[in-house]
């Protein structure tokens, strides 16, 4: 063999042996022993006599084939790996793709569910497993986000036992399907033929969490084995865990300002508000609440709470967040190759997600609510004081309406998906691949029950933010562990229509709300490649997808919710809630306890899911019959997408020299049309359904090149044009339309263009000695459409909308004042990531076991936001989900029998919406730090014991309103977390 053909060889095989994915500093999972040949990527092979083998375990080893993978790639690419059953760095997915440089997490109850990368969100991500695209989704709690009905990925549906690698594509490249602003996230489960021989694996840990102080089991097991003589592979693997959380904390769903929902009840001698108030009531005298004496401190008071700059919250609470969850996970995998040169692969990945939360709230429901509701119009100010900034520190109140309200919700998600795969080498130039597979997400919610106990018009309710502005001290001048609070319900009459309401007042209701979503992937994709010589290959190929989005709610007729009293002999429809804010830090003078209501005893009482009349008339209190198209509330959470998009690509890679030094990389295009059918429903008729399809084309072209300007510093360079598909809210036509009065429409727009933007990336490696590497990448993305609602006012033809919507004297042709969501102008995001890892080798002794692995990227971003479909001021901020700043610090010690890990990861404010809710500029989430630790100790080679430390900070999940004010809207705490276990190789 010549020379060129051994080091040919050679680099193929040190290609075969390291992946062609690039495996980021932080993959901290120890490794299997194995053999490492390692060469700058571009630089001749040093020739066989001279080659070093080093054999190299642990999470050393992990860090070292990390250097040596990232300096083979063409592009900018990160990996965390698990290279054995049960070894990934965290218990969740999320929380190990936050250690790449770029990344962060949203979590949901402590867990990590979503991610951003680089400032984009989870709608700019695609997720893929075993290579085909798939969607994950939970529910949540309505904080952060509920139920998941858009494109992103939540990625606690999954147990991180079951995977092996993570991979986060931040460049991009023609052979890559597209969908991604962001990144796209490689997950790759376990195969026969990743390992070697016959192996079997078990893991077993108990995690403790300090808040609940429950303990949980979490179980993980791996069993694999290939037969005659490596031709054909099995395994199997499977993962369950356990989780129950308590999650405390206060919240106020928003903040207002004071003319809102009608204002206060003015003083006695003030003009009368509301206007049909007595001159000594608020409002009619029937509903019996009083206006308060016209005294010098009651007018000012009632002033400064009246100024419109002046800001309230709109429903402050103190709850706790019950959270049970069981995840169940399974892999299989069989590999066979029938001949050298072909390989089939059939992956299979079963997860389920069963789930409970109970939501217990104690809270004041009056200030967000209208005088026909008996809310703030009814209220007098006694006291009122705020900051420079407009925000309530102190206020005094009387008749406040008080609620003690109960949610229960039945969680599942399934995802199923069964993937083939087969490659084959025809001879020594020709390859190909092919894959199919299907990505099922079922996620339903067939109990999502509210229930409250009310008392009406308390007069000396207080809220006090002057000494803790997240979380205040607040009065209730009732017994809330006792008589205070009970069902109060829509009195029955003899004779006449029944009400289904009382005139303003707010009674207990019973809300009834089930729902789902499936999302369905079908993917197809073939590849052919070229090998033209040594320095140049071709590839090419096609794929299809077909995606669909299926989402549904009923809700009760009665769309008010309300009840009658309870049913006469009914019993026990209470309970009380005991020993809140222990975990919290809470100030003193708050409730650690109230009344709730006893949700299965009223269940059985009013018999709520019988979908049936139960008392009274159709619609009435007694109603608890559920409809979902036909109901005004429930409806546009009923609608369906689905998407097929084909697609071809050909691209070429290539290895040469420019002035003696080594380039490669890779240049292509992709090509790929879109056909979109969304079907939404219109309030006309009581449910129109409405189908609309549309199609759009992108061609989108990418460059990737990595330059060796020596031995230990990489240049890499990349570019391309790349898109992101609309919000699937976003698409549906469904919506309300007014043809009398003013006319108007509130729709979807399904004619959305995509999201569509020109990326650059640039990346300087240097590996400035062994096993330590420093390295700054650039980026930035030019988005060019962007998606934002607005109003214009355009001829109904025009709309999109069937004519058969209209009456049947309009011709179309009449112009209706038009709100939905439309293509805008986007902006430029650019940012810097800088990355070091160094293992103390420099050290004496023991010293040198001890090293560090630093990240820290910067993003910045400009978006002009409407403030008002219907003016032209603008809000300029950062994109939705941005944080400005993130860093990740893992310091470590591994001598190859003891390891331990420490870890702590820092991510600064984002925006969640923009223009924020009810006159409110933005709002969004505070900066978050969370503090890990990891320690192993290998009893054996077969017998190793962890002990892991979760959330040490028990970190505040800290949401806000408004950039002047930064006033809390969520605050909650959900613990630390503790595992101690084992694992054992048999």
């Amino acid at each position: 063999m010549t020379q060129p053909s051994q080091r040919a060889a050679l680099r193929k095989l040190t290609l075969c042996l390291l992946g062609t994915a690039s495996i980021s500093a932080l993959s901290l999972g120890p490794a299997f022993a194995q053999e490492v040949q390692a060469s700058p990527a571009g630089a001749p092979a040093a020739a066989p006599s001279s080659a070093q083998t080093v054999v190299v375990t642990g999470l050393r080893a992990s860090l070292e084939s990390a250097l040596s993978a990232k300096r083979q790639e063409n592009g900018i690419v990160d990996v965390i790996k698990s290279e054995d059953m049960g070894k990934f760095p965290d218990t969740n997915l999320a929380e190990s793709l936050q250690r790449v440089p770029g990344v962060v997490i949203d979590r949901d109850a402590g867990e990590g569910r979503n991610i951003t990368v680089r400032g984009l969100g989870q709608d700019f991500t695609r997720v893929r497993i075993n290579g085909i695209e798939g969607l994950a989704t939970t529910g949540g709690t309505d904080s952060s986000g509920g139920t998941n009905r858009g494109r992103g990925f939540d990625f606690n549906v999954f147990a991180s036992e079951l995977f092996s690698s993570l991979t986060v594509r931040k460049s991009s490249s023609a052979d890559v399907d597209e969908g991604s602003l962001g990144a796209t996230v490689d997950l790759q489960t376990l195969r026969p033929f990743d390992l070697r021989g016959r192996n079997a694996t078990i893991a077993v840990k108990g995690k403790y969490n300090d808040g609940s102080e429950k303990t949980d089991p979490r179980v993980a097991f791996m069993v694999s084995d290939t037969f005659f003589d490596r031709k054909v592979g099995v395994l199997l693997s499977g993962a369950f865990s356990k989780r129950r959380v308590l999650e405390d904390g206060f919240s106020t769903v928003r903040w207002d300002n004071g003319p809102s929902s009608g204002g206060w009840c003015a003083p006695q001698g003030v003009t009368a508000n509301p206007s049909n108030s007595t001159a000594t009531t608020c409002g009619p005298a029937a509903q019996g609440a009083e206006r308060l004496p016209g005294t010098p401190q009651n007018i000012a008071a009632y002033n400064a709470a009246s100024d419109p700059n002046n800001f309230h919250p709109r429903l402050p609470r103190y709850g706790r967040l019950t959270h049970d969850q069981d995840r169940l996970g399974l892999t299989a995998s069989v590999q066979w190759r029938p001949q050298r040169g072909t390989l089939l692969t059939f992956d299979m990945l079963y997860s389920k997600l069963d789930a409970t939360r109970q939501e217990d709230f104690l809270q004041a429901t009056s200030f967000s609510r209208s005088a026909s509701q008996g809310g703030k119009p009814q209220v007098g100010v006694l006291e009122a004081e705020y900051s420079p900034s407009g925000q309530l520190l102190y206020g005094r109140y009387n008749n406040v309406d008080l609620r003690s309200e109960q949610r229960y919700d039945e969680l599942k998600t399934t995802f199923t998906q069964p993937t083939l795969t087969l490659e084959h080498k025809f001879n020594d130039a020709w390859s190909m691949s092919a894959k199919y597979g299907r990505a099922n997400s079922k996620f339903r919610n067939p109990v999502q029950t509210t229930v409250t106990l009310d008392a009406l018009n308390v007069d000396g309710y207080a809220i006090d933010f002057r000494g803790n502005d997240r979380r205040p001290v607040i009065t209730y001048p009732v017994d809330v562990n006792g008589a205070g609070l009970g069902l109060i319900g829509v009195p029955q009459v003899a004779g006449g229509a029944q009400p289904t309401t009382v005139p303003n007042t707010t009674t207990s209701e019973i809300r009834i709300r089930p729902q789902g979503t499936d999302n369905v992937n079908n993917v197809g994709q073939f590849d052919l490649a070229f090998e033209a010589s040594e320095s140049l290959t071709f590839k090419g190929g096609v794929n299809a997808k077909k995606y669909s989005s299926d989402t549904y709610e009923f809700r009760r007729v009665n769309q008010n919710d309300t009840i009658f009293a309870p049913p006469a002999g009914a019993t026990g429809l209470t309970s009380n809630l005991t020993g809140f804010g222990s975990n919290l830090s809470m100030p003193a003078g708050n409730a650690t306890g109230w009344v709730v209501p006893n949700l299965q005893a009223i269940a059985a009482a009013y018999d709520i899911y019988c979908n049936c009349i139960k008392s009274g008339p159709a619609g009435g209190p007694g109603d608890f019959t559920l409809s979902s198209i036909e109901n005004g509330n429930a409806r546009g959470n009923n609608r369906s997408v689905t998407e097929k998009s084909n697609g071809v690509y050909l691209m070429g890679e290539f290895r040469t020299e420019l002035w003696n030094i080594p380039l490669r990389g890779n240049f292509g295009v992709r090509h790929v049309k879109t056909e979109l059918e969304t079907i939404g429903y219109q309030a006309a008729g009581g449910g129109t359904a409405v189908k609309v399809e549309h199609d759009y084309k992108d061609t989108l072209p990418s460059f990737n090149v990595a330059a060796n300007l020596s031995d230990e510093f990489i240049v890499r360079f990349g570019a391309a044009k790349v898109m992101t598909r609309p919000q699937l809210g976003f698409l549906s036509p469904g919506g309300s339309i007014a043809t009398t009065g003013n006319l108007s429409i509130n729709s979807g727009n399904p004619f959305l263009k995509p999201f569509r933007a020109k990326t650059f990336d640039s990346s300087f490696e240097y590996y400035f000695a062994n096993k330590a590497f420093v390295g700054l990448g650039l980026f930035q993305k030019n988005i060019d459409t962007y998606i934002q609602s607005l109003r214009t006012n355009v001829a109904f033809r025009d709309s999109g909308l069937p004519l058969s919507l209209l009456p049947s004297n309009f011709t179309g042709e009449e112009v209706f004042q038009l709100t939905q969501p439309v293509n805008t102008d986007g902006g430029k995001l650019k940012g810097f990531e800088i990355n070091w890892q160094q293992p103390f080798t420099f050290l004496p002794g023991w010293g040198r076991n001890f090293g560090t692995l630093l990240n820290y990227t910067k993003v910045s971003s400009k978006i002009n936001y409407a403030v008002s479909p219907t003016s032209n001021e603008s809000i300029t901020d950062d994109l939705l989900n941005l944080s400005p700043k993130s860093w990740n610090a893992t310091f470590f010690y591994d001598d190859g029998k003891f390891s331990a890990r420490l870890s702590g990861s820092k991510r600064s404010g984002f925006i969640t919406r923009v223009p924020g809710q009810n006159n409110n500029d933005v709002e969004g989430k505070n900066e978050t730090f969370n503090v890990d630790l990891s320690i192993s100790y290998k009893v054996n080679e077969r017998l190793e014991f962890t002990l892991e430390g979760v959330n040490l900070t028990n970190e505040e999940n800290d949401q806000f309103i408004s950039r002047a004010r930064n006033s809390v809207v969520v605050n909650n705490v959900t613990g630390r977390e503790y595992l101690a276990g084992l694992r054992y190789k048999f």
